[in-house]
């Protein structure tokens, strides 16, 4: 019976950037099923947006940042992030993505590629368009339906499954009911599949 490993992500997650190809690649190596969920950070479960952190933290977080993402081989642009529009309705394309059977990860690692190395305004529909197209997808049609009332639906259920799973933070991946948070946990989620029982 093949496996599956429930992804609770989002687009405007560094993390979730940076760990997409490592855990893309144990995936393909495993041969197990990705079941994705795309989600907001989960503040009620004590997720915490790095906006909301003391400085020290913050701090402490971009330089985590950069150093996993040269470990990863990945480039972070942090030059006028707050002019940026809010990622979210990315989010919702990919669902789009998902629910017609195109390759959302393909279009996950284009939008992700574009607002975290290269600082694109994802949060523009002609931008998240021209992304989609560029990736092989017919864009104008996944954005038509990305706003409709059936996406945002699964949006909303998506938070209410990581919620009651116990998700606060991104990217999290579940397997057999254990959760693994941060890319940084992959090894452990590897051991896991290999039929060895969690530590803890």
């Amino acid at each position: 019976m093949t496996k599956t490993i429930d992804y609770f992500f989002g687009i405007g997650s560094p993390f979730a950037f940076i760990g997409l190809a490592p855990f893309r690649e144990l995936a393909e190596r495993q041969g197990v099923t990705i079941r994705p969920y795309l989600i907001p950070l989960i503040e009620d479960n004590g997720g915490i947006y790095s906006r909301n952190r003391p400085e020290p933290r913050r701090t402490y977080w971009t330089k985590d940042l950069k150093r996993w993402a040269a470990h990863r081989g990945k480039t972070l642009t942090f030059e006028n992030r707050a002019a940026l529009s809010d990622p979210t309705p990315a989010g919702l394309l990919v669902i789009a993505a998902i629910e017609t059977g195109k390759d959302w990860l393909a279009l996950t690692a284009s939008l992700q590629e574009a607002f975290w190395s290269h600082g694109s305004d994802i949060g523009k529909p002609e931008v998240r368009i021209a992304i989609a197209d560029a990736a092989g997808l017919d864009g104008a049609a996944l954005e038509k339906l990305a706003q409709s009332d059936e996406i945002r639906a699964i949006w909303a259920s998506n938070r209410d499954v990581a919620s009651a799973a116990g998700v606060f933070g991104l990217p999290t991946y579940r397997f057999e009911n254990e959760l693994y948070w941060g890319q940084d946990s992959l090894p452990f989620l590897e051991r896991h599949l290999n039929g060895e029982a969690p530590i803890a």
